[in-house]
């Protein structure tokens, strides 16, 4: 076949899917593409393939599709999945034991299918119970140890009142016994405390036991124990007492629970590794415990983690109790979190109250019920609902112990898991055997659950080179597989040879290829751009341009494919707005259009019948008062030649000819039997009327021939039935004289007579109600009202409601009286003399529109007597069941709008049209009704004869500002028809105002929506107090919109989820018709939306109800300038500023426009838009005006907007006016005489601009821009394009000779601007104005350079960089990591993990292998789907020892590699941080300041992808940092706090480049502590000396600044020097030179010299290392001497060092917090050498109670008030950095400046100096061209005017994984802005300068500029780095100057 037929059957095969295609979801067998019947199947649930030959609908689609589109059933081809109960014995509640049921169950599942399985579980009410008491025995617990010995016999009371069938046992725990946490003095050893025992991790003491007497006496014997730092190794023990089941003696079937009480932190993994320098292994998660009990392998092992202590708890089903002091309870509130199920008390301090906690805790635990699925394979999830299907939370199952619980597990399949097929995935990860099982269970239910991946028998059958393929491919199942080269639905059309022709994509009388909207593909194919609104073979037909009814495309009833609407069952039409049902059109006997006519489009087409017909074609007599009344005249002038039309000219006019009898047809056989008194004779005549039938058109009357007339004879009655009259009435006036007007007299007078013998009673049932505002499910309460007596007669009570009758007269809000002129509504009930019908339920049915025209019209017919009353709202219908004998008739209810001071009016006026029967012409029973306001109420009820009860419907008057507690009060009143008396006269009725679990509301008090809009979307807000299900109902009702006209009303319930926070509602609004259309004067059209009835203990919150306006004109146009800056030069002949609209182009709009702060003009005026303008150009000439033209700079406003307009964002303009040449000289001259207008060109001339530009981006890197030529004759057009931002100077011109070109090669989601002009022989045209553009997304790039904060061997943190290239918005990550050999082959699964949200690019991952190589992989997702992966390798182990751990980072996810498929399980994020640094009792979280610490955050602004870094520390400083980061790809933010403390930290920085921001990532690591006291492991270091003073004082790269650690404050500058570095040689030849010029005199030879540094180092609170140089002497040095005393005076202690090879001492008694001076000395031969003195403080935390005490564990470190503050290093690039520090507290004199050096920790390399000016309080420096992963050695020191001070060292590395360069600098630019917000007390200072850089990565040097300007509460740095490039050009210099801004 040809193209023609290809297209065709590929057209038809498209567009029979696209009729069915209703939504989205249901179309995943469809959306798979399976190009096989297997993999059809293997789609999802429900996927059926059809192997029929000649079908051409969708092979693979849900089975009813399939079967619409005509595939025979025996070629269908589908798949079944199975469950089988395998094993269920029933619940035995006399087996005291937990128990479930059923025990087995096989499930088998297609992708994506669900099944249910109902689950009995039964927990005993004492069942059996092992209670493990596991307590801290460190010292500061002696006294709760004390208490709880002293509890015996409360301790055995409390079990057994817990359980009957019990065992107890006792565990105790300190910490490690190695350094630091335990004292290692061997005398500390032995006894570390008075009266204690010798210091051990985990001991199990006490066996689970039921023998109370035996547990107590082992417990009398325990003493305590103790150890140094704060947080202890309870984690060691609850591992322990998890594993080793057997020692502790947990048995199988009973409650395991695990007592965890201590007043300290907890240790946790890393915690032992990095403490001793990596020698711990991790924890094996293995029993270690001997015969004694105790932890044998604390000293080898590391702390386990916290996922691994939830993993090992659950699996053995523990559960912890935590019994911690207030010390401690904010950590371990936070860590029971962790726990599926965990208890926590707040202990005293003495544990006097630990009993309590543990009874409490029991009871909460046995109160509540948490499900697991333990061992989900990971194509499988679990849900877990009550029976009702409401997903149960944890808590939710508060099954009572002691009886059956029943709850529901629902197992769904998945179909896709991180994009890959559940039939590709391993077969343990889709099978396997889960239990389903309360966690404080043993036992559950064994599931074996597996996902099927069906084949098909049809492919084993395969027809080689089959016909109707063409012979060039198989038929498969029914489908063609193509031969390679071959392609198409039957493999008929050569790939190769058709490749290349375009011709075959365009369609007949097309010029484009795909209509311009494509991609022309192989063999014709076209490939639509924008395939949600393009569509076709030819891309021709467009998804929005179908036929619309009521302004909805296709009538919201269908879609738009190829052209034309494909409606939705039960619709068709052009526009989908014709029902294809009948139902519309049956009259009231079931026949259509009542026989009359024919049912067209829904509606009837009646024939002329004469007479008004109904819509159903049946005759409207209720619009003549009935049939009767409508032929009365007629048949009297007919039949008679009487009554009002005896004028034979009016009784022609009769539709209808009567047919005179002599006797009438039946009742039953007419339609109506009427009767009238003819006034002519006084005679009475009779005739029937029957309806025209299906062949009749007019009406069929036949008519008595005989009147029945009144005989004269009886005329003599009259007189005397007057007598009788009169007599009666004499009897009745004595019976009422007699009672003396006494009602129950009266009724006893009645009562004489033979039927009123007996009295009855009325009265209400119930003499009170107590209800609960949460509980209330309706606004009403139907309350019974009963009658006694004989039920003779009819009685009709009145009865009236009062809210609030609790409060009293003085009450403030009695008090406070109402509005009598506010309107508000009334609602109003009445009973309608008409039967129920179910077709009244359905608002929408045509029978209640009908009756709802017929209530309004006549309600408001009746009610406009009352002043002021508004029309009723749309009535609603239904029943009441305890109604008597009229609980089948139909109940209105309507709300009336009127004053509040109508209500008595509306009271009287309905009881006076209810007692009649008629509201006008509405039928009503007589005896309802009821009218109410928003506080009171009042109504009727009537008892029927034979009836005894009744409901009286009462309103509630639920409200917001109720009280807490309040009574409404139900009165009947009176009877004002029958002769009952009433008895039971009241009813109370009490309502209790519970707190609300749920508030509702608008978002808004009113909307605005065009009626072009369409639809008006109302969204309704949720606030969730108490997650779960909730409802809200909401109704619309008119005001001046009228429903039905302007809008169609909606009213329903709203449904919430738990979780669902907002839903919309849709209101349709219709458009105008012709009639309101052509008025001028249009009324604003407003209907209002209430919500009402909030259920399940919500409320309403501050916005119930919204006023919607309806506008005939969309939205006021908004006028904004284009642009916010305009730039123009001094020879610029005029000054063209464009203005835009936007919204709403087709009316005229004005605004204003006016100069500021010019200095030759002040100018204004008007700026007018023509319907379908969008831009309009202010043109300004400066040469108008008479002073010379000068630089400046002034501003243009818009104002005064017409009324249909408004002010957009840009309301301002800046104009810059700078120094400029025009192009060409002749140009130049030309403009300067006024040759040239930019607005006409003359023949022969420049062209004028292109007219109407359009760009449209096509692909992620395309755009396609068009325009209209120019008059004149372009010989072709320049296009000039650019990156937004960039200058035009530099942008790309494309030449092209046709008015449109595509602009290729283009960066994704990218913003593009471009000029056009045409051009001819004169030269270039006119250039249009600005057009913008954004290509559209595309995939993201890889993210940013992966780091790896290395914390253990198995412990890594994994942090990257957003992707350079996000293109697009990024919406998650996923990491991949896989274990590898040394090929790089995997040997183990590898493990995903999705991150989604993309704030958080951070993982750590813990229970990594040990030793084992990892491949990390990372990348990254945005709308358009997953990009590339970055991946890196690195193996733990191989990395150098880490320091301290850090505490759980704020929301970094964490994740258990060895958690196996439920990994994902652990997936968590901590709010806070959990644990302080090592030592700290208080944890480092933000918003916590302490002496010694300090905070600061900061928040950076940036615009596009990153880089990463990472950097390992030996400084003392622990740093994180609180990061605010936006930018285009979205923003995210951390939290941590910088804190100088001992431990880890991080920071960040970034640097734009290129356009580009490159992030780098500093993580901070402190060196671990040793108590062996060498150089590498030391905690802090000072150094003083003297070296450094012998630097000259050297020009090179300045860097100053300031930060306060108090007020965070934070600011730069950039002092000056002469050259950016110095040379090591120069620096070496430097040092040398000052050394011999500025020592002292010299000292006698061999006197040694002064010792040239003195090193500090911090070993502990009260140790203290001094480390020294050799000094120079010309002798051997014999020793030294360190005398050291207090600052304040004391004694002078002296060391002698004997060994002239050491050059260090230990120091351990000094004090915390006081200062020392220090003095170290040299001897020789000669004699002693001068001192070197320096003055040191070692600060701490001390005990409040002994200042000379330090905490045990608190963190501690050096200072000195004349160093610097300790330095802070952060990562800028792989080869650069910045150091930063405080200024000394205490400097010897005025500062002025620092020197700092750098030199490789281990040799190599020259040492580089750097001078930094300046006196800030926070100082910082950028070094570059450092190496990645070596060590460098910093070194800091002052210099003041009294010369330097001492030295602050510090060593740093950075670390890298990839050889990735961060950006070449060679002729790129390069802008970094930084904006820090700060607290608003920064003053204001601004410091510029400038230093030029010889650096190697750019050419011709460098100039950095910085300006720093703090303002307000912002501080804003901006480097601008410029390139300059000099040449020369003869003899003259020529300075290129090119600036680059991001």
């Amino acid at each position: 076949m040809g193209r023609w037929t290809l297209h065709l059957s590929v057209g038809l095969v498209l567009l029979a899917v696209l009729l069915t295609c209703s939504r989205a979801e249901d179309r995943y067998c469809f959306a798979s593409r399976a190009k096989t019947c297997s993999e059809c199947l293997q789609a999802g649930v429900g996927c059926a393939y059809c192997s029929e030959e000649t079908y051409n609908g969708p092979r693979c689609d849900l089975h009813e599709n399939i079967v619409s589109h005509g595939c025979k059933a025996a070629s269908i081809i589908t798949a079944r999945s199975s469950q089988e109960i395998l094993e269920e014995r029933r619940i035995n509640v006399n087996l005291q034991q937990s128990q479930v049921s059923p025990q087995n169950v096989m499930m088998t599942f297609l992708p994506g299918e669900e099944r249910n399985l109902n689950v009995e579980v039964f927990a005993p009410e004492k069942g059996p119970l092992d209670l493990y008491i596991l307590m801290d025995f460190s010292n500061s617990m002696v006294d709760d140890l004390n208490n709880l010995k002293k509890m015996g016999n409360e301790l055995a009371s409390l079990v057994e009142h817990l359980s009957n069938d019990y065992t107890i046992g006792f565990g105790e725990f300190v910490d490690k016994v190695i350094e630091p946490q335990t004292d290692m003095r061997p005398s500390k050893l032995k006894q570390p405390w008075p009266d204690s025992d010798p210091p051990f991790s985990f001991k199990n003491v006490i066996k689970l036991t039921s023998d109370l007497k035996e547990f107590t006496e082992k417990l009398q014997k325990e003493q305590i124990s103790g150890n140094l730092d704060a947080p202890e190794g309870g984690f060691d023990a609850i591992l322990q007492a998890a594993v080793c089941g057997d020692k502790i003696g947990w048995r199988k079937d009973s409650t395991h629970l695990l007592v965890f009480s201590t007043e300290s932190a907890f240790h946790y993994e890393v915690d032992g590794t990095n403490v001793l320098s990596g020698i711990l292994s991790r924890n094996d998660e293995k029993c270690y415990l001997n015969a004694s009990g105790f932890y044998t392998k604390a000293e080898e092992q590391d702390y386990p983690s916290i996922p691994t202590l939830v993993r090992l708890l659950g699996k053995h089903n523990i559960i912890p109790i935590f019994a911690v002091t207030d010390h401690s309870y904010t950590y371990y509130q936070k860590l029971k979190e962790y726990f599926p199920i965990a208890e926590i008390g707040l202990l005293q301090e003495d544990s006097s109250n630990i009993l309590q906690i543990m009874e409490t805790a029991f009871k909460n635990i046995r109160a509540k019920m948490s499900i697991r699925a333990e061992d989900r394979p990971k194509a499988f999830e679990a849900k877990f609902m009550n029976l009702n299907g409401q997903a149960a939370q944890y808590g939710d199952f508060n099954f009572q112990p002691g009886q059956i619980g029943k709850f529901m597990t629902r197992l769904k399949a998945q179909r896709m898991i991180d994009e890959e097929h559940v039939c590709k995935m391993r077969p343990d990860e889709k099978g396997g055997v889960l239990r389903v099982k309360p966690t404080t269970f043993s036992n559950g239910v064994r599931v074996n659950a597996t996902i099927l991946c069906p084949t098909c028998d049809c492919e084993k059958t395969v027809i080689r080179n089959a016909p109707r393929c063409y012979n060039k491919g198989d038929l498969v199942c029914g489908k063609c597989q193509c031969h390679k080269g071959w392609v198409g639905p039957f493999c008929n059309c050569s790939g190769s040879a058709s490749a290349a022709d375009t011709n075959q994509c365009k369609a007949p009388g097309m010029d484009e290829p795909c209509s311009g909207r494509g991609e022309c593909q192989e063999c014709g194919t076209c490939i639509c751009y924008n395939p949600n609104q393009f569509e076709g073979p030819y891309c021709e037909y467009d998804k929005t341009q179908c036929n619309r009814h009521g302004g909805f495309l296709c009538n919201d009833r269908g879609s738009c494919v190829m052209g034309r609407c494909a409606c939705t069952a039960g619709w068709t039409g052009n526009a989908c707005e014709c029902p294809t049902s009948n139902q519309t059109c049956l009259d009231s006997k079931g026949v259509i259009c009542g026989g009359r006519g024919k049912c067209v489009c829904g509606w009837c087409e009646c024939q002329d019948s004469g007479i008004e017909m109904t819509s159903s074609c049946e005759p409207n007599f209720q619009a003549h008062f009935g049939a009767c009344e409508a032929t009365r005249s007629c048949v009297q002038c007919q039949a008679w030649k009487t009554g009002e039309k005896k004028e034979k000219e009016r009784c022609d006019e009769c539709p209808f000819t009567v047919i005179m009898v002599d006797e009438l047809k039946k009742e039953e056989e007419v339609s109506e039997s009427c009767s009238f008194r003819d006034e002519d004779d006084d005679c009475t005549y009779y005739y029937t009327v029957t309806n025209p039938g299906p062949l009749r058109n007019h009406l069929e009357v036949q008519v008595l021939k005989k009147k029945e007339c009144p005989p004269a004879s009886l005329l003599w009655l009259l007189p005397f039935i007057l007598f009788l009259l009169l007599l009666l009435g004499l009897l009745l006036l004595c019976c009422w004289k007699y009672c003396a007007c006494c009602k129950t007299c009266f009724q006893s007078c009645l009562a004489l007579l033979p039927c009123c013998r007996r009295g009855r009673m009325v009265g209400f049932k119930e003499d009170e109600y107590l209800f609960r505002q949460s509980l209330l499910t309706s606004d009403h309460l139907d309350t019974p009202m009963v009658r006694t007596g004989p039920p003779k007669g009819t009685d009709v009570v009145r009865w009236k409601v009062t809210d609030n009758v609790h409060r009293g007269l003085s009450h403030p809000q009695a008090l406070i009286k109402p509005n009598p002129k506010e309107t508000i509504p009334f609602p109003i009930s009445l009973r309608l003399n008409r039967l129920f019908s179910e077709s009244l339920t359905h608002p929408d049915s045509r029978e209640a529109e009908q009756l709802r025209k017929e209530v309004t019209d006549n309600l408001n017919e009746v009610y406009k007597q009352i002043p002021g009353a508004q029309k009723v709202q749309k009535p609603s219908f239904r029943m009441q069941r305890n109604a008597g004998k009229r609980q089948d008739y139909t109940i209105m209810d309507t709300a009336l709008s009127a004053p509040r001071s109508s209500y008595p009016d509306i009271v009287k006026l309905t009881e006076k049209n209810v007692q009649s029967g008629n509201f006008h012409d509405l039928k009503v029973v007589p005896g309802y009704y009821t009218v109410a306001t928003d506080r009171e109420a009042a109504g009727a009820i009537e008892f029927q004869e034979g009836v005894e009860s009744v409901d009286v419907h009462v309103p509630l008057f639920v409200k917001d500002e109720d009280d807490d507690k309040k009574q409404l009060q139900v009165e009947a009143v009176d009877v004002p028809l029958g002769i009952a008396e009433i008895g039971k006269r009241l009813v109370n009725i009490t309502i209790i105002k519970e707190h609300a679990t749920n508030i509702f509301s608008f978002l808004q008090p009113a909307y605005t929506y065009s009626r072009k809009d369409g639809v008006a979307n109302i969204p309704i807000s949720r606030e969730i107090i108490e997650d779960g299900r909730t409802q809200v109902t909401y109704r619309t009702r008119d005001l001046t919109a009228k429903d039905k006209k302007d809008y169609v009303t909606v009213e329903g319930d709203l449904t919430y989820g738990p979780g669902e926070t907002q839903k919309i509602v849709p209101v349709r609004l219709l458009e105008l018709n012709e009639k309101d259309g052509l008025l001028e004067d249009k009324q604003v059209k407003q209907f209002v939306m209430d919500l009402s009835n909030p259920r399940q203990g919500a409320k309403l919150g501050r916005y119930p109800r919204t006023t919607v306006t309806i506008t005939d004109l969309p939205e006021p146009s908004a006028l904004m300038f284009k642009k916010d800056f305009q730039n123009f030069t001094t020879s610029d002949p005029s000054y063209t500023i464009p203005v835009v609209r936007t919204r709403n182009p087709d009316s005229p709009a004005t605004v204003k426009w006016r100069t500021k702060k010019a200095q030759r003009f002040e100018l204004s005026g008007p700026l007018k838009f023509a319907p379908g303008e969008t831009e309009k150009n202010i043109v300004i000439d400066p040469k108008a005006y008479p002073s010379p033209i000068q630089p400046e700079t002034f501003q243009l406003e818009l104002f005064d907007p017409s009324s249909n307009a408004s002010i957009g964002d840009r309301k301002t303009t800046v104009v810059n006016v700078t120094d400029g040449v025009p192009r060409s000289p002749e140009i130049a001259q030309m403009a300067q005489m006024g040759f040239i207008n930019r607005k006409a060109a003359s023949p022969g001339g420049h062209l004028l601009s292109p007219e109407n530009p359009k760009a449209v981006a096509t692909g992620p890197r395309s755009i396609r821009l068009n325009w209209e030529p120019p008059p004149g004759n372009p010989m072709g057009y320049k296009v000039k394009y650019w990156i937004y931002g960039d200058p035009e100077k530099d942008a790309q011109v494309l030449d092209v000779k046709t008015p449109h070109a595509d602009l290729t090669n283009l960066y994704p989601y990218c913003d593009y601007e471009m000029r056009v002009c045409a051009y001819n022989a004169v030269g270039d045209g006119y250039n249009t104005d600005v057009i913008p553009c954004q290509t559209l997304e595309d995939v993201p790039g890889e993210p940013g350079r992966l780091a790896f904060n290395v914390i253990s061997p198995t412990v890594t943190q994994l942090s990257w960089a957003e992707p350079a290239e996000t293109n697009g918005n990024i919406t998650a990550y996923e990491v991949v990591y896989t274990p590898i050999d040394d090929d790089m082959k995997p040997v183990g699964p590898a493990k995903k993990v999705k991150i989604d949200n993309p704030k958080k690019r951070m993982l750590l991952i813990e229970n990594l292998q040990n030793a084992q190589t990892y491949q990390y992989k990372v990348r990254a997702k945005n709308s358009v789907g997953w990009g590339p992966f970055r991946d890196a390798t690195i193996n733990l182990a191989s990395q150098p020892a880490r320091p301290l751990s850090i505490p759980i980072i704020p929301d970094v996810p964490i994740v258990d590699a060895e958690a196996g498929d439920e990994y994902d399980g652990y997936l968590m994020y901590s709010n806070e941080v959990l644990k302080s640094p090592v030592g700290s009792k208080t944890p480092s979280v933000s918003g916590e300041d302490y002496m010694g610490n300090s905070k600061w955050d900061q928040t950076f602004l940036f615009p596009g992808g990153s880089g990463t870094r990472n950097l390992s520390a030996s400084s003392s400083p622990m740093s994180t940092l609180s990061s605010n980061y936006r930018g285009a790809g979205g923003s995210f933010t951390t939290e941590t706090t910088t804190t100088y403390l001992s431990g880890p930290g991080g920071s960040r920085r970034q640097d734009v480049i290129g356009g580009g921001v490159h992030t780098s990532e500093v993580i901070m690591r402190k060196r671990s502590e040793n108590r062996g006291y060498t150089d590498e492991n030391i905690r802090d270091s000072i150094v003083m000396g003297d070296q450094l003073s012998k630097f000259q004082d050297l020009g090179g790269f300045g860097y100053t600044g300031m930060q306060s650690s108090s007020q965070s404050h934070f600011g730069y500058s950039l002092s000056q020097g002469p050259r950016a570095r110095t040379q090591s040689s120069e620096v070496s030849d430097a040092l040398y030179s000052l050394d011999r010029v500025l020592q002292d005199a010299r000292l006698p030879p061999g006197i040694p010299d002064t010792p040239s540094r003195l090193v500090f180092s911090a070993l502990g609170p009260t140790a203290l290392k001094v480390s020294w140089q050799e000094p120079h002497c010309e002798k051997n040095i014999l020793g030294y001497c360190v005398l050291y005393q207090l600052l304040n005076g004391g004694e002078m202690k002296r060391i002698n060092v004997t060994n002239p090879a050491e050059n260090s001492v230990i120091i351990q008694d000094l004090l915390p917090n006081h200062s020392y001076l220090f003095k170290v000395k040299a001897q020789s031969q000669e004699g002693w050498g001068p001192e070197r003195e320096g003055v040191i403080t070692i600060e701490s935390a001390v005990d409040p109670k002994s200042p000379l005490s330090p905490m045990p564990g608190s963190p501690f470190t050096l200072s000195t008030p004349s160093a610097p503050g300790p330095l802070v290093f952060t990562a800028l690039s792989p080869d650069s950095l910045q150091l930063s520090w405080e200024k000394p507290r205490k400097p010897n004199g005025d500062i002025l400046g620092y020197i700092i050096t750098c030199e490789q920790l281990h040799g190599g390399g020259d040492m580089r100096s750097f001078q930094v000016n300046g006196d800030g309080a926070e100082t910082s420096l950028t070094v570059p061209n450092l190496s990645e992963n070596v060590p460098y050695k910093f070194k800091v020191q002052a210099r003041t005017t009294q010369g330097f001070g001492p030295e602050r060292e510090g060593i740093i590395t950075i670390e890298s994984q990839d050889g990735s360069a961060l950006s070449q600098h060679s002729s790129q630019s390069m802008t970094r802005r930084e904006v820090f917000h700060l607290p608003t007390e920064v003053s204001t200072r601004t410091n510029i300068s400038h230093t030029m850089l010889d650096d190697p990565f750019f050419s011709d040097g460098m100039m950095m500029t910085t300006q720093h300007t703090e303002t307000g509460s912002m501080v804003t740095r901006q480097i601008t780095k410029e390139v300059v490039q000099r040449g020369v050009m003869g003899a003259t210099t020529v300075t290129k100057k090119m600036f680059y801004e991001s």
